[in-house]
């Protein structure tokens, strides 16, 4: 009977042992697991020359300011014809021969962009170089070389007397259809 009580103790505390031991491993595997579940640590970011970033800027779009209507205008006087308050301003002229316009900038004296039937590719494709289809091939050539210039926005003021004339409308319209704005946006004052 000792032995037989000996052997049973023998047995509980190798079962003990045992619970124990497989305690202890599943506490070391959620312990382990536990370990691994965690985020890793951010790495450090690596900052090249490339991107670095220049403390002075300098903006080399010029005319940045000027589409987003904030730049200056110059305002002059209230009784100067034309009034000086605009970027770009259209000016549309005809002669005894030829239909010329033009687009001036409020920095510069000479145009910036040009077209006139005194071309000879235009003059080429025209019956007459005074009619109103030279007046459209006008307008239509103009508003393309805007585009391809960058300027969609441009002040077209005319006296009322001129602009009521045939020529001038059709002119008018063939710039509107060419995607031109006759009217540039308000400024904004910041």
């Amino acid at each position: 009977m000792a032995l037989f009580s000996d052997v049973c103790r023998s047995v509980r505390t190798l079962l003990g042992q045992c619970q124990r031991s497989t305690a202890a491993a599943a506490w070391i595997h959620c312990q382990s697991s536990w370990k691994y579940s965690q985020t890793a640590p951010e790495p450090e970011p690596v900052i090249s020359d490339n991107e670095a970033i220049n403390k002075t800027f300098v903006n080399r779009n010029p005319r940045n300011l000027e589409q987003m209507a904030l730049a200056v205008k110059d305002r002059g006087w209230a009784t100067v014809w034309p009034c000086r308050q605009y970027y770009h301003r259209l000016v549309f002229r005809r002669t005894q021969h030829h239909i010329t316009a033009e687009v001036y900038s409020s920095d510069f004296i000479d145009p910036v962009l040009s077209c006139s039937t005194k071309e000879w590719a235009l003059k080429r494709e025209l019956g007459s170089t005074r009619s109103v289809a030279a007046c459209r091939a006008v307008g239509e050539v103009l508003a393309q070389r805007c585009h391809e210039a960058g300027i969609t926005r441009i002040v077209y003021r005319e006296v009322p007397w001129k602009f009521r004339s045939e020529s001038n409308q059709i002119f008018w319209t063939a710039m509107k259809e060419g995607g031109i704005m006759l009217s540039e946006q308000r400024r904004k004052f910041i």
